[in-house]
């Protein structure tokens, strides 16, 4: 279980890293339009990440 866990963690820095290693300029605006968000904003943006990644989880888990 940890070991699942830690290479779950290790595919989110993958994943996290690439748009920055690709595409530096586009992420750079990204992130900086990103901090003229509202807070309400960026927690909506967080809680739809979340359902998302619970329900792409709940398919690969039960297909």
């Amino acid at each position: 279980m940890a070991d699942t866990l830690w290479a779950a963690l290790a595919l989110v820095l993958v994943v996290e890293g690439l748009m920055p290693f690709v595409a530096p300029r586009a992420w750079r605006e990204t992130f900086r339009k990103l901090t003229e968000m509202s807070d309400g904003q960026i927690r909506f943006i967080g809680l739809a990440s979340i359902a998302l990644g619970l329900a792409g989880f709940l398919v690969l888990h039960y297909a």
